[in-house]
C-alpha cells in the first residue's frame, strides 16, 4: 500500500462509535515485546538491528489484518510523512527520529499499527473509537499470540515480558484513552479530577503523550505499572476510571448549560464565528476553538455529526497534514492561512448555533419573553 492511499481516508477510529464517544475519543492498547536472542534496539549495532528487522517484518506482514498493509522502513519516509504518522498517533516521536533499521507496518484502516525497532523490538498498537479498551486488547492479544508462534519473545517466568524500560516490564501493556474534557476545564474542576486520577497510580498526559501539553482540552489517561497484575485487571481498572471521568465531564457540561447558558452559548458562538470566517489561524487557537465547537455539538447547538467533523479536523489541520495537503514546504504564515481555508471549507454547511436553538424552541436568558408567555 502506498502512503497516499493510507492517509487518503479517515481512520476507523476517527469516525466515532459506541461507548462514551462524546467524552472519550479513542481507546488505545499497546504491547511491548523484544526478541529473546537479540540485543535491545538501543544497544544493538546497525547489522543487529537489521537482522532483527528481517526476522520481525515478514511475521508482522503475514498477519491476516495486515493484508495490503502499509509497510515501510523509516529511512525511506520523508520527514513530513513521518510527522503525519505521529500526528495520527500511528507511530511515536521516538520512532520518527530513528532511521535505518526501523520500520512501521500499519493496517489499512489504521486500527492496528506496529513499530519495529523503536525503544523495544516490537510495539504493537490497537486503536478503537470511544471507550473500548477491552475490545482493543482482545483484538491485539490475538495478533500477539499469532506472532509468538513464529517469534521467540524475551520472557522471564518471574518478571514476565522483558522490556527496555522497567515501567513496561511484566505484561508490556500500556492502555490509554484520549478524553475531551472542556466541561471540567470551564467549570474549574479539571485540576481536582486529574489529581485524583494521578493519586490512584494512573498517568495523565497531553495530546501527543509524555512531555506534551494539553491542547483542545484533550487529555490522555493511561496505566503506569505493568508488573504484578494481569492485563485484564489493568484494563478493568482503567475502564472504570475512564467511565467515571467521562460521567463527571458529562455532568459538568449539563450543569454549565443549566447554570450559565449564556456563557456556554457565547463561547460556542464565538468559536463558530471565528472558525467560519477567520483567514489566518494558528494551530493552538484552532484546536481550542474546535474543542468548543465539539462541545457545542454534544450539547445540541449543532447536529450530532458535527462532532465527527471536528474530530477529523483536529488531525487534518496539524502542521504536517497541511504540508502534505499543499504538496510543498510551508512557512508558518502559509500554514496558518491554509489551515483557516480548510476549516472554513469544511464548516461551510454548518448552520449558526442561533438558528438551531431557535428551531428547537430554546433561547438566551437575555432574550425577552413574548407578552403571551406570562
Amino acid at each position: 500500500m502506498r502512503f497516499s492511499t493510507l492517509i487518503k481516508h479517515p481512520a476507523d477510529w476517527m469516525t466515532g462509535g459506541a461507548g462514551e464517544h462524546d467524552a472519550v475519543l479513542t481507546s488505545r492498547i499497546r504491547l511491548a515485546r523484544n526478541l529473546r536472542k537479540h540485543s535491545f534496539p538501543g544497544w544493538a549495532k546497525r547489522e543487529q538491528r537489521a537482522a532483527a528487522l528481517d526476522l520481525m517484518r515478514p511475521a508482522v506482514e503475514s498477519l491476516a489484518p495486515m493484508k495490503d498493509a502499509f509497510s515501510q522502513e523509516l529511512g525511506d519516509l520523508s520527514s513530513v510523512q513521518k510527522q503525519v504518522l505521529v500526528e495520527r498517533h500511528l507511530i511515536s516521536r521516538e520512532l520518527a527520529a530513528r532511521g535505518d533499521g526501523s520500520a512501521t507496518v500499519i493496517e489499512r484502516r489504521q486500527s492496528f499499527s506496529m513499530m519495529l525497532n523503536e525503544e523495544d523490538h516490537l510495539r504493537m498498537q490497537a486503536i478503537r473509537p470511544g471507550l473500548q479498551l477491552s475490545d482493543a486488547y482482545s483484538a491485539l492479544s490475538e495478533l500477539d499470540s499469532e506472532l509468538e508462534e513464529s517469534l521467540e519473545f524475551a520472557f522471564d517466568s518471574n518478571l514476565g515480558y522483558l522490556t527496555t524500560c522497567p515501567t513496561n516490564l511484566g505484561t508490556g501493556l500500556r492502555a490509554s484513552a484520549m478524553l475531551h474534557l472542556p466541561g471540567l476545564v470551564l467549570s474549574d474542576q479539571i485540576g481536582q479530577v486529574l489529581q485524583a486520577v494521578s493519586k490512584i497510580g494512573l498517568a495523565v498526559r497531553g495530546l501527543y503523550g509524555e512531555g506534551t501539553e494539553s491542547l483542545g482540552n484533550l487529555y490522555q489517561i493511561s496505566n503506569q505499572s505493568t508488573l504484578g497484575e494481569t492485563e485484564e485487571t489493568i484494563i478493568r481498572r482503567l475502564e472504570r476510571v475512564i467511565a467515571q471521568v467521562a460521567t463527571h465531564e458529562r455532568n459538568a457540561r449539563e450543569k454549565l448549560l443549566e447554570d450559565d447558558p449564556d456563557m456556554v452559548a457565547d463561547k460556542v458562538g464565538r468559536a463558530y464565528g471565528i472558525l467560519r470566517h477567520a483567514h489566518i489561524i494558528e494551530s493552538k487557537e484552532a484546536l481550542n476553538l474546535l474543542s468548543l465547537l465539539r462541545l457545542g455539538g454534544s450539547l445540541g447547538f449543532f447536529p450530532p455529526e458535527s462532532v465527527i467533523a471536528c474530530d477529523t479536523l483536529l488531525l487534518d489541520i496539524q502542521p504536517a497534514h497541511l504540508q502534505l495537503h499543499s504538496g510543498r514546504k510551508l512557512g508558518p504564515e502559509e500554514r496558518d492561512a491554509i489551515r483557516a481555508e480548510i476549516v472554513r471549507s469544511r464548516l461551510q454547511s454548518l448552520d449558526s448555533p442561533d438558528n438551531r436553538l431557535k428551531a428547537d424552541g430554546r433561547k438566551s436568558s437575555a432574550e425577552p419573553n413574548n407578552p403571551g408567555d406570562s
